[in-house]
């Protein structure tokens, strides 16, 4: 008889590219694994092992190919058969997913008592703790402690920035991204009590899902699937080979130059993180101008900070192919009726995400799709079949994890208990972690006025906040639209240090409905970034540049 031999999937950070893929099956295939598949965009090997094989012996192998691996992951026995579907798989809540909507949706569900399934296809908790928000801002906050120590504005005292070691940096960052999926998603599935189960989720019928051949039935669902990055229709991007927001970040030297197509948040963030590590650095942009959906002093405001960085801000560009030689990539653009070449020796795509719902089968769940293959839902997060909720970027909605986490636990309460919440997301602030970062919240002036609103708006240059007159550093603007009618404050967009705290207050203003007359009438501490708000409530009846500090 053939020895038993069983399926393992094993995570592995630090693949970035099909070569990267390449030597990780071969360091697992010589210490006996056979039929090894790695995904560097799962980040993940899966391959057959018999029963004698020695799990460190497969972690040692993929350490010192130069990757890291997590915990080895069975998944069934036989090398050709998945268990049969199991009997009695009913639940009340099945998730797909396992990020922020995803748990959110579980912890809500198991606070009800529900019984709980949820279905991973790779790693554990989401784009935002394994690829996003985390692995990013520490590296962002690296990035801009280095750049300060070669520039900063104060006389007398010197300092200097000494060479960057890029591989223990993005070490530091994995093994805080390896504590935080710990504490904050993998110790909490013990702690509420689910099941997690792990590989490809697809819809058999309209309550019925298939995961390894098992199975699962609920009485509700709720999709959290995430998006991955979007690559666009350029003749030889594809075959070029390019960085992404998650292979950018496992980079272990600093390239000298990149060029980067696409400057909403996720390419300036990492185009400027690459600046301040000492990459030249240029932006390439279809629209006229940066960040076309804010409003225009918040663009203007962002273009003088980034440009005086020495980051080159190429817009309005056509376009028309990617090369990629021996001394890197070129990518051939039309300017205003110019052709031009833009050469670096790395290439990033940040032109957005799409929707991870192509291998569920939601046709067979009577789910339908937008045109980007979105799930479309209800103001009750509720997809066309009304067993199923979706949550998150799946959705393409605002993109951020706590609107995720919103609309898990929403999702959840409403298709267990029918409680018909509806969402709410006329409030949602938005924060890109540049230096001098960038946080926004509510209505534009024009989107103000396109909803018939009679607008008032004000605007205050950095330089007229005293905090930054302290830090000699005055970049960035703030601007407050408010009703001309009823004094409402109807939007807060601000561009300066520590923008992200800033808003927050911005966001209680336009939830809790206050009146710019109640912004000047708060007490703002003084020498902090958060009185620009106040400041700017002011000029709206007065000259702010002839009051004495904290007149009132």
């Amino acid at each position: 008889m053939a020895a038993l031999h069983r399926a393992f999937r094993i995570p592995i950070e630090g693949m970035t590219c099909e070569a990267c893929e390449r030597h990780v099956a071969q360091a697992l295939e010589g210490v006996g694994a056979k039929l090894v598949k790695a995904d560097f965009r799962r980040g993940e090997a899966r391959f057959e092992a018999g029963a004698s094989t020695d799990p460190d012996d497969l972690a040692a192998a993929v350490r010192k190919a130069g990757y890291e691996p997590g915990f080895l992951e069975p998944l069934w026995d036989s090398p050709a058969t998945p268990p049969a579907a199991a009997k009695g798989d009913e639940y009340d809540l099945a998730i797909v997913g396992s990020g922020a909507g995803a748990f959110a949706a579980a912890i809500r569900a198991r606070e009800a008592g529900a019984r709980v399934v949820m279905i991973e296809r790779s790693t554990l908790g989401g784009t935002c703790v394994n690829i996003g928000c985390v692995p990013s801002k520490t590296l962002l906050r690296a990035g801009d402690i280095y750049d300060q120590a070669a520039h900063h504005p104060f006389v007398g005292i010197e300092t200097q920035a000494g060479t960057v070691d890029l591989q223990a940096l993005v070490s530091q960052k994995n093994e805080l991204v390896r504590r935080l999926r710990r504490e904050k998603y993998e110790d909490l599935i013990s702690e509420y009590g689910w099941e997690i189960v792990r590989g490809d989720a697809s819809f058999a019928d309209e309550r019925t899902l298939r995961v390894n051949g098992r199975s699962i039935r609920a009485r509700g669902f709720v999709i959290a699937s995430g998006a991955d990055p979007a690559v666009p229709p350029i003749p030889g991007l594809v075959g070029s080979g390019y960085l992404t927001s998650t292979s950018a970040l496992e980079l272990t030297r600093v390239p000298a130059s990149l060029v980067v197509i696409g400057s909403g948040y996720i390419g300036l963030e990492l185009g400027q993180l690459f600046r301040h590590l000492g990459s030249d650095v240029t932006l390439m942009q279809r629209s006229p101008r940066i960040l076309p959906r804010y409003e225009p002093e918040i663009a203007d405001a962002m273009y003088a900070a980034l440009t005086a960085q020495g980051i080159g801000l190429v817009t309005g560009a056509r376009f028309e192919r990617v090369e990629r030689g021996a001394s890197g990539y070129r990518v051939h653009v039309e300017v205003g009726g110019t052709r031009r070449i833009l050469e670096g020796d790395e290439l990033l795509v940040a032109t957005g995400r799409n929707p991870n719902t192509t291998t569920l089968h939601l046709e067979r769940a009577d789910v339908r799709l937008g045109a980007r293959g979105e799930i479309l839902i209800d103001e009750r997060g509720r997809t066309s079949n009304p067993l199923l909720y979706a949550a998150g970027d799946v959705t393409l909605g605002p993109q951020f994890v706590y609107v995720a986490a919103y609309e898990g636990a929403l999702a959840a309460d409403n298709a267990l208990n029918g409680a018909e919440r509806q969402l709410d997301l006329s409030v949602v602030p938005a924060v890109t972690f540049t230096n001098p970062s960038i946080a926004t919240v509510g209505l534009t002036e024009a989107e103000a006025r396109a909803a018939g609103y009679s607008v008032k708006a004000s605007t205050l240059p950095g330089r007229a906040v005293p905090r930054a007159l302290v830090n000699h550093d005055t970049r960035g603007v703030f601007k407050i639209v408010a009703d001309e009618t009823t004094d409402r404050i109807l939007g807060v967009h601000v561009v300066t240090e520590n923008a992200g705290d800033v808003i927050y207050a911005g966001v209680l203003a336009i939830q809790f409905k206050l009146t710019v007359r109640d912004l000047v009438e708060t007490l703002a501490p003084y020498l902090t970034m958060s009185e620009g708000l106040k400041l700017t409530a002011q000029t709206f009846w007065r000259d702010v540049s002839k009051l004495s500090c904290c007149a009132a």
